[in-house]
């Protein structure tokens, strides 16, 4: 991997006067915001934290004042689709979140953890492997369930509603499919992909990865798992930590373009992760040695349901059974641009009967550790989506994005009817299964 300029964040990691000034602070964001919506206060409205930043830029000092509402965003990037002046908020927040950063000196102990998760675990799949198989212990030995059951959860303390957002380690993990390649269906493939399959993803959500895979094949494309990929660097970015969101990026980029053979497209399944992915070229473009190449990954990245949509679905679907709502995910809704795709997938479905939720790209309250770091506010949030939920009375939730699956299943626990909570890729699973299973069917008959 080349080497890159380190004085590169320095000039350019905080938010820029000529996106600074595209807010004409007109107020259509403030409904659009969860967090305004929840607190009503100014200063946590997406106008009233760009004020903030424009002090700032001018040179007033980061207090802590600052920093408490610069942290309070989600980024769900929803003011983005409110806004008639196109400010590029998320852009602005990440940026805020960096300058903040660097300007700060953290206790010892949140300075460890910071650098054992962010540095350490997520780009380490041996490391999270360690974490996964603590985790699936925890868990499979009755732990959990004993806790909950009981009530000694609450001696957790603060740590108690954390508790109830942890994710199921899914044994084996997908890391072993890390490096392989899966043929297409079919005579001849219709495309040959790339699949970013993430971080922790491949330990808590190693069935949806499969499945994944699975409906890729089953559309004809042959799906490579490059070994070279890493954490797609969303989380570093939320964080402020944009140093190490650059080399994780400028490795992931290696991985796509170092193929010889190269790709019709490079899929993700989530939608946090995708919103990333697209917007590598914003995050080295300033790079001598990786501008160029971050423009053309940009220019191969699709979330998993804009391709299947855009590539049209093979036929062979059994019936779904189930009345089926959607939750928007907010970097697939604002930050992608994408809302279309999943309804039409859900819509392709044999027996799906689609309920439209009310303010389905409203929050879930999950956004990246948020619900880990503001507990209290993401449930406040999550118990108005919940709300919503139940109206559409609906079987299943289904969604784009492994963060809103965790956030929503917490939700479907505390206020919900038993609703199941999937991703859109794992329902038309299912269905090929379905359609699988019948034909086999009437083979043997």
């Amino acid at each position: 991997m080349a080497a890159s300029n380190p004085l590169i964040s320095i000039e350019h990691d905080k938010p820029q006067q000529v996106d600074l000034d595209r807010c004409v602070h007109c107020g259509l964001c403030l409904n659009a915001c969860p967090t305004y919506r929840e607190l009503g206060v100014e200063m946590d409205s997406p106008r009233g934290r760009i004020y903030q930043m424009v002090q700032v830029a001018a040179g007033a000092p980061i207090t802590e004042s600052y920093k408490e509402h610069i942290d309070l965003c989600l980024a769900c990037r929803g003011c983005e689709s409110a806004c008639p002046s196109g400010v590029q908020y998320g852009k602005l927040v990440e940026a805020a979140r960096a300058e903040i950063e660097a300007s700060t000196r953290r206790p010892p102990l949140a300075r460890f953890v910071r650098w054992l998760v962010f540095r350490k675990l997520l780009p380490s799949r041996v490391l999270l492997t360690a974490a996964g198989a603590g985790l699936w212990m925890y868990q499979a030995s009755g732990l959990q369930k004993l806790l909950r059951a009981t009530g000694l959860v609450a001696l957790l303390g603060p740590l108690k509603d954390r508790e109830a957002l942890s994710p199921s380690a899914e044994i084996p993990f997908f890391f072993r499919e890390i490096g392989k390649t899966f043929a297409a269906d079919g005579p001849k493939p219709r495309k040959r992909v790339a699949f970013l399959a993430g971080c922790i993803a491949n330990i808590s959500f190693a069935r949806l990865n499969e499945a994944t895979v699975r409906v890729l094949q089953r559309n004809g494309c042959e799906v490579v798992i490059p070994d070279a990929q890493t954490c797609c660097g969303a989380l570093h970015q939320h964080a402020g930590i944009r140093d190490m969101g650059r080399a994780l990026a400028r490795r992931n980029i290696d991985a796509i373009l170092d193929d010889k053979k190269g790709f019709d497209a490079v899929i993700t399944n989530a939608a946090g992760c995708g919103s990333t992915l697209k917007e590598y070229d914003e995050l080295l473009e300033h790079d001598p040695d990786y501008a160029q190449k971050a423009r053309k990954f940009k220019s191969l990245m699709r979330d998993v349901t804009e391709f299947l949509a855009d590539l049209g679905l093979s036929p062979g679907m059994g019936t779904v059974q189930a009345s089926v709502t959607y939750q928007d995910s907010c970097h697939l809704a604002h930050g992608q641009k994408v809302r279309k795709a999943p309804r039409q997938l859900l819509a392709a479905i044999p027996g799906v009967t689609f309920r439209e939720m009310p303010l389905s790209d409203l929050c879930c309250g999950s956004a990246g550790i948020y619900n880990v770091l503001h507990t209290e506010l993401s449930m406040d949030i999550l118990a108005k989506k919940m709300s919503n939920v139940n109206l559409t009375k609906a079987d299943i939730i289904a969604t784009a994005n492994p963060g809103c699956m965790l956030q929503l299943d917490a939700g479907v626990r505390k206020w919900g009817n038993g609703e199941r909570v999937v991703h859109v890729v794992e329902l038309l699973d299912e269905a090929y299964i379905a359609g699988s299973s019948n034909v086999g069917s009437a083979r043997a008959r």
